[in-house]
């Protein structure tokens, strides 16, 4: 209105805050995005994520997804790394929500002493839809 410019604080003006175009859409984390940072966070700080991979898994009662997971360490601390993770991957219990880790294994283990050591871990994980 031009009678709130000539008399100041008289006519109160109510605006509308209109929304932020810069905010971004929320993003949702999907179950095997979940399992990729859970997986990686046991793995080890000297782990180094080669492949992810992720296909569709049906049986006459469950669905869900198959997991291969590839990661390499160089290193002996490295190699102490993959070696606890091997040894913890199987009983560990994954919080995921609506989703149930029902078999974690690591399928392949590649290892080289020299010159540097090194350990390449395949890992097989079978994540169930919770419905």
């Amino acid at each position: 209105m031009w009678l709130d410019r000539l008399i100041p604080g008289t006519f109160p003006v109510e605006r509308k805050s209109q929304p932020e175009a810069s905010r971004s859409p929320r993003v949702r984390i999907s179950s095997g995005e979940r399992l990729l940072r859970a997986v990686t966070a046991l793995a080890g700080t000297h782990a180094e994520l080669m492949s992810h991979t992720e296909s569709p898994w049906a049986s006459v009662t469950f669905s869900g997804t198959r997991h291969t997971i590839l990661l390499r360490y160089e290193g002996w601390e490295a190699c102490d790394e993959a070696e606890a993770l091997i040894a913890a991957l199987p009983e560990h219990e994954f919080e995921i929500p609506k989703t149930l880790v029902a078999d974690a294994t690591a399928a392949r283990l590649d290892q080289v002493l020299l010159p540097e050591p090194m350990m390449t871990v395949e890992l097989l994980l079978l994540l169930l839809d919770d419905a």
